[in-house]
């Protein structure tokens, strides 16, 4: 450590990310210290990754236990199913305060300094804190910016936190309305959309673009709607925008026409959650003491080692990851670019392979990708001139599958054809989560169809529909 300095290292944000940084600069020797103004934690363990996926685990069982038809394939036949919200809801609020328990005495453990304030960037090396008793301030040989997201709302939406909301405080399940309108058709409204459908709510999925679900690969969406939206109390409106959304009792939705923004028809429900995205939490930092600017969307720019940019120039000892650099805004890649910018801090170069991080829906079934969608691909190939293939299987096909009665599903593979190198993977079906690491692993270790071809996999498991994939994609020389 550098003696002219508080600290080597000061993280600002308390998230994923900045715990993931500050763990791996222990690691690494450095002294270091991070502020949070909020929960510890971040969005993740609050109000995201964490209490989701308690609410999806909870209301997935009631979906399965009421699901009769189901059971009695298997063989198995049970009684009334019910369920207590409270109950439902207490479960994924413990959750949270056991993990963000478990990640604060991590820090503690490892000497890792917590301050509580608001940070801002004061020069080079320095940081002002507003605590509650007051400004302090500390400098650093290096700073890391990692301040996270909140959720977007888009223009002419009221929030009032009970009946028109966001995914912050849809995680409380304060309580179940009949007839809830989801805003969004991304991976936010998708795992709500299976949480309130479980629990007996009527949903009515609103999607400004012209197709359910844009961001997923086309093979995955056509499937998707199929098994996650028609069986359900589910309906649609594709290719409107909610122009304006009044809370009150009902909630009154306007839907208009993107080009025309003309009000086609009017919508009353009994609650609305906006998920529109995140967007990031970027404003009174203090950059503008170095002169730094935000893109028009608000992100801090950063080169490849995760330095912030200044007139496209990395600025010294001044690093940002997370959801503020609109890379991945995903709880694990902001883990990751935290470890890759204190590797670069400690002179070891290191870079990221955005390509190589996947990604999951926590719906029932799941939904998982990394890498490129087939679209995008073949805009790729045709740019580069080279030639792109891909190969599907399916899990009706999958021993593991047909035994737990969970068949449908299909896993794709997107590679090079004259390379075998993997382009894509994406995953709808049984455990797709977990499924998708090995595609993903394969992608940041350069192994093409061909290498994973030979690989053995247990019989009988659901990672088989993926060694299919494999060995179907490869050409045996004759």
């Amino acid at each position: 450590m550098s003696q002219a300095f508080d600290y080597d290292l000061l993280i600002i944000g308390a998230g994923v990310g900045g715990h993931g940084a500050a763990l791996h600069a222990v690691k690494s020797g450095l002294k270091t210290a991070i502020v949070e103004a909020g929960d510890m934690g971040g969005t993740c363990v609050n109000r995201g990754c964490i209490p989701s996926k308690a609410l999806l685990a909870a209301s997935g069982r009631v979906r399965e236990l009421q699901d009769a038809a189901h059971l009695k394939s298997l063989g198995i036949q049970v009684g009334q199913v019910g369920f207590d919200r409270q109950a439902v809801a207490d479960h994924a609020k413990n959750l949270v305060g056991k993990i963000q328990g478990d990640l604060t005495n991590s820090l503690t453990r490892l000497k890792v300094e917590t301050l509580r304030g608001w940070a801002k960037v004061a020069g080079e090396h320095k940081v002002v804190i507003e605590t509650a008793e007051g400004e302090k301030t500390v400098t650093a040989r290096d700073i890391l910016l990692a301040p996270g997201s909140v959720p977007f709302v888009p223009p002419g939406i009221e929030l009032d936190g009970k009946t028109v909301f966001t995914s912050d405080e849809a995680i409380r399940l304060d309580w179940l309305p009949d007839w809830i309108a989801i805003i969004g058709s991304g991976y936010i409204g998708l795992e709500f959309s299976d949480v309130y459908t479980a629990l007996g709510s009527e949903v009515t999925m609103i999607e400004a673009l012209d197709r359910l679900m844009p961001t997923f690969d086309p093979d995955i969406a056509k499937i998707a709607e199929r098994v996650l939206i028609n069986p359900r109390a589910i309906d649609t409106r594709v290719g409107l925008i909610a122009k304006k959304v009044t809370p009150g009792s009902p909630v009154l939705i306007e839907l208009a026409d993107p080009a025309t923004k003309e009000t086609v028809e009017v919508l009353e429900v009994d609650a609305c959650l906006v998920a529109t995205g995140r967007i990031p939490a970027t404003k009174n930092l203090g950059l503008e003491s170095l002169g730094i600017e935000l893109d028009r969307r608000g992100y801090i720019q950063v080169n490849d080692q995760m330095q912030v940019l200044r007139d496209g120039e990395p600025v010294a000892h001044l690093w940002a990851i997370g959801d503020s650099t609109g890379k991945m805004m995903l709880a694990h890649a902001a883990s990751a670019q935290g470890v890759v910018a204190v590797e670069n801090m400690c002179d070891r170069t290191r870079t990221i392979n955005y390509q190589s991080i996947p990604a999951a829906a926590f719906t029932h079934p799941e939904v998982s990708f990394v890498g490129m969608t087939e679209p995008t691909a073949k805009a790729l190939a045709e740019a580069e001139g080279f030639a792109v293939d891909s190969v599907r299987t399916y899990f009706k096909g999958n021993s593991k599958a047909l035994a737990e009665g969970e068949s449908d599903g299909l896993a794709k593979v997107i590679y090079r054809k004259d390379t075998g190198e993997i382009l894509g993977a994406h995953i709808i079906g049984m455990h797709a989560a977990d499924l998708i690491q090995e595609a993903a692993n394969a992608i940041a270790q350069g192994q093409t169809v061909t290498d994973l071809s030979f690989c053995v996999h247990t019989h009988p498991t659901l990672s088989e529909v993926l060694d299919e994939a494999f060995k179907r994609a490869v050409v045996v020389p004759s």
